[in-house]
Parts: structure tokens; sequence; C-alpha cells
């Protein structure tokens, strides 16, 4: 069963406030291997003319992956999670993340469309800071493989995902 189309357009509520900490950059400068000093050290960031430490630039796929939940878990998109790729992911920075951001997410489901068998949804995540300011947008494709023709709900696949020791977008979003 293919996903869907009336997602096309649709908007979910923002996400709770992530707040950015120096810890979390730093973990996540040590996870995708950039040394850049100013991803762990306060003075050398301000030296670089920030006013602290800033994230590495696919540091919002922390923020973006908990708030795309919304969409892959609602039930009536019909998406199984199960068959699920990343099909490609961008960001646009319109200022660097920065340790004390309190930042929001809001999901926008721009397309969804059948190539080959496989249905494949683009979102848009804009975070901004809790108080509007526009920080980075997000936009991702995810494949589902093989869906337009076999169906499956996202219900199924948070409970085929558990029980065959897979990830489910759950888990992703808890650090599994």
């Amino acid at each position: 069963m293919p996903l869907d189309q009336s997602f096309v357009g649709r908007s979910y509520p923002a996400s709770e406030p992530y707040e950015v900490g120096r810890e979390k950059i730093r973990e996540f400068a040590d996870a995708v291997g950039d040394p850049n000093p100013v991803f762990r050290d306060a003075d050398a960031a301000r030296a670089a003319g920030h006013p602290d430490v800033i994230a590495p630039p696919t540091f919002p796929i922390v923020i973006t992956m908990r708030a795309q939940r919304a969409v892959v878990l609602d039930p009536e998109l019909g998406l199984d999670y199960t068959r699920v790729v990343h099909g490609e992911q961008g960001f646009h920075h319109h200022r660097p993340i920065r340790a004390g951001d309190r930042l929001v997410a809001t999901v926008h489901v721009d397309a969804i469309r059948v190539a080959a068998g496989n249905d494949m949804m683009t979102t848009r995540v804009e975070i901004t800071t809790e108080d509007g300011e526009p920080v980075v947008t997000a936009m991702a494709t995810l494949v589902a493989r093989g869906t337009a023709e076999a169906g499956g709900t996202a219900e199924s696949a948070e409970s085929a995902g558990a029980a065959e020791g897979q990830a489910t977008p759950e888990d992703t979003a808890k650090g599994a």
C-alpha cells in the first residue's frame, strides 16, 4: 500500500525545546572524527567570532531525527519503518548551532512519490530558537523499499522492528 498522498503539505507541531550542550557538541565532533577546536574550546570559538563553541555542520541530525518521529510513527501515513532507508540528507545553515541554544523543530512533509515500486517521502525540518530565529533548514528523503506494492503500517513497523531486533525510530531517538 503506497503512502497516503494527503500528507503532502502537512506540518506537525513544534518539538519540545532541545538544549544544546557543550559536551553533546564535543561528543558529536568525536563521533564524526572532526578535531576542529571551535567544537571543543570556548576560547577557540570566541577567537573565530562565535559567542561559544559551535556544533559541526551535521549536528542538526540529532534534532531532526527526534522531530521526524512525529511523521514516521503517524499510523495514518502507512509507513513500514522496517523497509526504510535514508535516501538523502541536506542542511541549509542560517547560522551555526551554538552551545546554550534552545532549539525547536517543526516537521513538514514536502513530497511523497513512487519510484520503481518504492515510496519516497521528502521532509523538511525547520529548526529555530524558541524565539523563532531561523537556525537550520534540514531536508531529508526517506525511501520505503517496495512498500508501494507490499503495504504496511507504522504500527506494524514498530513491532516488527522490535521483534526482529532492528532499530525502530524510537530506538534511534533514544540513542540505541
